[in-house]
């Protein structure tokens, strides 16, 4: 066999650092503007941030942080959080962007897993972290996200001023060269049974993924193009939109805290944003406040839809006004972008109605990630869009595995080095990917995860409970909410509040069931498990202001 003839090529470690020193001399002058909890706008552009980033990494350098300390955010998107994302990983660190609503339990796991040296804190979560600070390491740095003049008293230990921090260090930094393998990011999804599971990008995937993001979504990440994140940068990463931004010159809009319809109509018609990013549920509150206003915000061309399927109707309005709808699928473990559902041509010339049948679909593989499906003995399935099947998927940014987490490793990965999703999908001959089902029956609200077998377990510990199930019921707003369904114990009959005020030491509120209703027993498959296919069958039009199914 002939041996291996190697290109004479250079070969260059891929790091995150690159994409903001990128950024600073190719659009310096290009705008960052957000929105501060005090109501007033902050502006700056990518040849401050660059300056800034590098003084914060020299900071988190003098506070003893190294290469793959864990360094965490609990913030909302502003200026400050974009910062950081470039000046922890720059130096080798992982910026660990926690999810604030989380519960309380989930939420110090989190903490004590990732072992975070240094938590940086908006005001807003002073109150969130003081609540667990005997179950926390009293080691831990907290950098408050603010001027010295707004630092509040607090129990909070070793704090430290943001604005102090960034000032302590110099700009005279010349970003470290590591390889290109080096661990960049730590996200923990709550989509899953038991325990959040931590997935560790490197700056090779987040890179990768950044460059793919702005060849599938050209038309977002135009030069000097405005896009508003209202996706949290806590929440995989914003979608990878803090990357890909930089790497082609878009300007960004960070809302901050205020998510209402209204504010972000102000946002976008004030500065003319054509790229907003979000989940369905804030789609919905804009759409009321267009209608109250009667015309849709000046400049607004596009809408990137993802964590949960936007209903048809939704995509109709919107579309009806020039506004393009773009489905966009992924998870926390594909970095998160894996498909998208820009239509191209021939489908451009498609009637309206079909369009939307498209869009309506979750899209085509991004370039650098493959899919398939399979049966449940592993057999892999044709993608003719009649077949349904497990979906599996693989690429260089999908995880591999989880961070300290061995077991639910290996349970991930498939003999072949396929990810398992746990969504089940079909994939039809033009490459269209459809999801159908959740193989581990997990629940969608808001493009926030919720496990129905947690609600399950934890309820099934109450004195008078004798069996139950959690199902996920369609919702208008939030697209699913869970309904509790429960067999009570002979002579019982638990008032549905005190079952709800059961789970709510566990859960976060808005993890918790919008409803209870009671069943004799529940139906079951040939196998002995619960058949939530039935049950969600029979509950599909339930209706939970009225307590009832509306049929």
């Amino acid at each position: 066999m002939e041996e291996n003839m190697e290109g004479m090529m250079m070969n260059m470690p891929l790091r995150i650092s690159s994409i903001l020193e990128f950024a600073k001399t190719s659009y310096p002058e290009v705008e960052i503007i957000s929105k501060m909890s005090s109501g007033e706008v902050h502006r700056t552009n990518y040849r401050d941030i660059s300056i800034r980033s590098k003084k914060m990494a020299n900071a988190l350098l003098e506070l003893k942080v190294s290469l793959g300390d864990r360094v965490a955010t609990i913030a909302w998107n502003s200026y400050r959080h974009f910062e950081l994302y470039f000046a922890i990983s720059g130096i080798g660190a992982v910026c660990h962007t926690i999810n604030p609503r989380l519960s309380s339990e989930q939420l110090v796991y989190i903490i004590n897993h990732a072992e975070d040296k240094v938590i940086f804190l908006d005001l807003s979560f002073i109150k969130l972290i003081e609540a667990h600070l005997d179950q926390i390491s009293p080691h831990i740095k907290f950098v408050l996200m603010c001027e010295p003049s707004e630092v509040p008293d607090s129990n909070l230990p070793n704090v430290i001023c943001y604005e102090d921090l960034i000032n302590s260090g110099s700009e005279d930094l010349v970003w470290p060269v590591f390889p290109e393998d080096t661990a960049s990011g730590l996200c923990y999804t709550s989509g899953t049974t038991g325990k959040p599971k931590g997935v560790l990008y490197s700056n090779r995937s987040t890179v990768l993924h950044a460059l793919l993001a702005s060849v599938t979504l050209p038309d977002s990440f135009a030069v000097g193009r405005k896009i508003l994140p209202i996706v949290p940068l806590f929440h995989a990463n914003a979608w990878g939109i803090p990357y890909s931004a930089p790497l082609t010159g878009s300007s960004l809009v960070f809302p901050g805290q205020s998510l209402d319809g209204k504010s972000i109509y102000q946002l976008l018609d004030q500065f003319e944003v054509f790229s907003a990013w979000g989940v369905p549920t804030v789609w919905f509150g804009l759409l009321d406040e267009i209608k109250h206003k009667g015309v849709k915000p000046k400049g607004l061309g596009e809408m990137i839809v993802g964590g949960s399927a936007a209903p048809r109707s939704l995509i109709s309005e919107f579309e009806k006004m020039g506004v393009t709808v773009v489905h966009a699928w992924g998870m926390t473990e594909t970095s998160p972008l894996a498909s998208t559902g820009r239509l191209t041509i021939p489908y451009t010339a498609l009637p309206e109605d079909q369009k939307i049948d498209l869009k309506m679909k979750q899209g085509r593989k991004v370039f650098g990630v493959d899919l398939k499906i399979v049966d449940d003995e592993g057999n892999e399935l044709p993608q003719d869009g009649e077949n349904v099947g497990n979906l599996f998927v693989r690429g260089n940014t999908i995880a591999k595995g989880y961070f300290n987490n061995e077991d639910a490793s290996k349970a991930a990965i498939d003999k072949d080095g396929w990810f398992e999703t746990g969504d089940v999908a079909s994939i039809d001959k033009e490459g269209f990917l459809t999801l159908t089902d959740r193989s581990k029956d997990l629940i969608k609200s808001g493009g926030e995860w919720i496990s129905s077998i947690d609600l399950e377990n934890c309820i099934m510990n109450h004195p008078e409970v004798e069996n139950c199930a959690v199902i996920a019921v369609p919702h208008e707003k939030w697209y699913e909410r869970p309904l509790l369904i429960v067999v009570p114990k002979a002579g019982c009959m638990p008032e549905s509040k005190n079952l709800l005020e059961y789970l709510e030491g566990s859960f976060a509120k808005w993890q918790l069931p919008d409803g209870v209703v009671y069943e004799e027993e529940l139906p079951f498959t040939a196998t002995g498990k619960v058949s939530k296919l039935s049950l969600r069958k029979k509950y599909e039009d339930f209706n939970f202001k009225k307590g009832k199914n509306i049929k």
